[in-house]
Parts: structure tokens; sequence; C-alpha cells
């Protein structure tokens, strides 16, 4: 069996069997898993390689582009802000971004952002590298007009979600979203997380595997559709990451570099109600907003039910997910799961991509596996 390297405590000791028999599978190539129950880190585990060739190990200390899980930071960041009286998510975009108001979008408001109902799931007209050019890239989405009516029914803001939210904490902060998440948040815990990678830090990562390259002409949707013009503006390319220009930028929805330990450890917050490891981030009253659903229904743009909350996802369907319970995930198979009520935080980050944008059958094992020893 593949060997993995980290620690459990014995009540979780099965999540190594789980990443043993995916990497001995061959559906990892290099992975960790990281489980914290009741304010405890209990699973720290990471096995396998770095890269594709598999000549350099997955250390302790590899990070990897978590794409769409990034997403899940600016959540946090945004629920900071409203507890402190500096954000409100009823109130309109524009009284924080007044250009934000051309082209129809007076009336779009703060939760429309949070919960992909802005209308804008792409941009009109960007070349890739442009996404990169923040005040460019915000100027473009002020000035564009929606593609559906805001507020009615969701539509996955594959990438301009995070800069949607990005500059809007700008507006209020006066400093980038990822400046404010290492200060407020990162820093705070320790976590080995970036919004924007530091040059330094270049030698730990390990550059995702893609997926089989995304055709859009063979999307199987009207070049007229929502879906179309969102998965094309600019074309989602798994390659991104390959480039130091991507891993530099601030691409709060989708270029975050980190780990399980790092993205648990940030996310416990959620499942301890606001606090975590000794430091309180907002009330529990702020958190609950997270569970009140503000579109549920087929997203025009993954195609597939979604119940959006106040940022995350909650239960549905195809997500079997308790009350207090929500999550996200990353194209390619990374996943993060919160659950207030067992107090657990389930993470799984990998490099290894999966042709999904937000979550695989990897995922869904380790999370089985991690609630089974949570209840035990």
């Amino acid at each position: 069996m593949a060997e993995v390297f980290g620690m459990t405590t014995e009540k979780f000791a099965g999540l190594r069997d789980v990443l043993s028999a995916q990497l001995d599978s061959g559906a990892d190539v290099g992975a960790s898993i990281a489980v914290v129950h009741r304010d405890e880190m209990v699973v720290d585990i990471w096995g396998g390689y770095a890269d594709a060739e598999k000549t350099k190990p997955w250390e302790r200390d590899t990070i990897v582009n978590v794409w769409s899980t990034t997403k899940t930071m600016t959540f946090l960041v945004a629920l900071m802000l409203a507890d402190r009286g500096q954000l409100d998510f009823n109130a309109p975009v524009a009284t924080y971004w007044p250009e934000f108001a051309a082209n129809g979008k007076e009336n779009i408001q703060v939760r429309h952002l949070m919960s992909h109902t802005a209308g804008l799931s792409g941009w009109a007209d960007i070349e890739p590298e442009g996404i990169a050019d923040w005040d460019r890239s915000t100027a473009l989405l002020a000035a564009q007009a929606p593609w559906w009516t805001p507020g009615e029914g969701s539509g996955y803001h594959l990438v301009t979600q995070g800069h949607l939210i990005g500059e809007v904490v700008r507006r209020i902060t006066g400093e980038t979203i990822g400046t404010f998440f290492k200060r407020e948040v990162a820093d705070v815990l320790g976590a080995d997380f970036h919004i924007g990678l530091p040059e330094s830090e270049e030698h730990r990562v390990s550059i995702v595997i893609t997926p089989p390259p995304l055709d859009a002409s063979q999307l199987g949707i009207s070049e007229n559709s929502v879906a179309y013009k969102s998965y094309t503006g600019p074309l989602l390319d798994a390659t991104y990451p390959q480039h130091r220009w991507w891993r530099a930028a601030e691409i709060p929805a989708a270029n975050g570099h980190g780990n399980a330990r790092s993205v648990a450890l940030v996310q416990s917050i959620i499942a301890g109600r606001g606090q975590a490891r000794g430091h309180r981030f907002f009330s529990e009253v702020t958190g609950d907003v997270i569970f009140q659903s503000q579109a549920h229904g087929i997203d025009q743009v993954l195609g597939t039910e979604i119940n959006f909350g106040m940022g995350y996802g909650l239960a549905s369907s195809i997500m079997p997910l308790g009350a207090r319970a929500c999550y996200w995930g990353g194209y390619g198979g990374s996943v993060i799961i919160m659950d207030q009520d067992a107090d657990l935080t389930i993470a799984y980050m990998m490099n290894r991509m999966d042709s999904v944008l937000t979550g695989d059958v990897r995922g869904a094992n380790v999370a089985f596996a991690a609630a089974v020893a949570a209840m035990s």
C-alpha cells in the first residue's frame, strides 16, 4: 500500500487507508487530507508525489492551487466585515463601489455577489491574463450589463465572484482581499494559505496535473447561453496554474494556494461558529446568515441542482448535508466541508485534477470516512 505520512488520532485512523487506496489506484498522484474536530486537528496526512512524473514527493509543506475552494476564503472575509458593521449583505453593491451601478446594476445587492445571482458569471471581453490586472478586470465588471435579471436564479460565477467580492472588500478596507486575509486570518491562525503567491514560496508548489482541455465547441450548449459565455469569458483553462502570472496575481475565486491542513484550519472557523484556536472572527449571529438559502435550483452554468447560502453551498438532493453544514469545492476535485452540529471540518486537496468543477468521488470518500469516524 502507498505510504501515507502525518498524524491521525486513533478514532480517525481510517483516513490513512482512504488516502493510501486512492494513491494506489492512481486516482490520486499527490494529496493531503485534514480534519478538525471540536477545534482539534485530528487528521493531518499527505502522500504521493508533487509532480506528474513522480520524481518529487509530496511533503508536509507542499501547497497546490485549490481553484474554487479559494472562494471560501473570500466568504470568510465578507462575514468578518459584516460582523464589524462595515458590510451589509442586503445593501446595493454600489453603496461601496459607486461605478458598479452602471448598465442597470444599481439594485444588485452584495448578497447577489455571494450567491452567484448577480448576472455577471463571466467577462464579456477579456483575455486570460487580463484577469490578473485587478483595476482593469474590475472596471470591466463595473461597466458590464448583467446576463440575466439579477436575483432570479443562480449562474455560477466561475472566476468573477472573487473579483466582485474582492473589490467590495477593497473599497471598504482600502486594501486587497489577499492582504486583508493574510493579516486578519492566515497569520492569526498560522495557516499556510495564499491568495497571490509570493515568489519565495514557489519552491513548495505542486503544479496541478491537468485533465483533458476544455473544448468550448464540445460543451453541447448554445453559444448564446449563459453557460457558454461563462465558460469562455475567458476560457477556463486548467493549465493557467503552470504560469507565474496566475500564481502571483490575486484571483480570489480560483488561484489560492494551500493544502488540506491550511484550508481546514481556516474553515474550522465556520464549524466553530465563528471561532477557532481561541480566536473569534465573527459572532454566532453573523454566522447564521450562511445558512439562509439565497438561490436553490438548477444552476444555469453548472447545469445541476445547487443550494447557495451566503456564499457557501448548502444541503440539496445531490449534496446530503445536515441543516447546519456547508461546503464548497474546486475545479478538479478539492473539497472543504464544515458541519457546525458535529463541530467538524473536512478538507481534501490534491494535484491530479478530474474533469469536474466542484468535487468528485475522491472527496466524497474522504468526507464519508471522516463523518463516520466523528460519529463513532
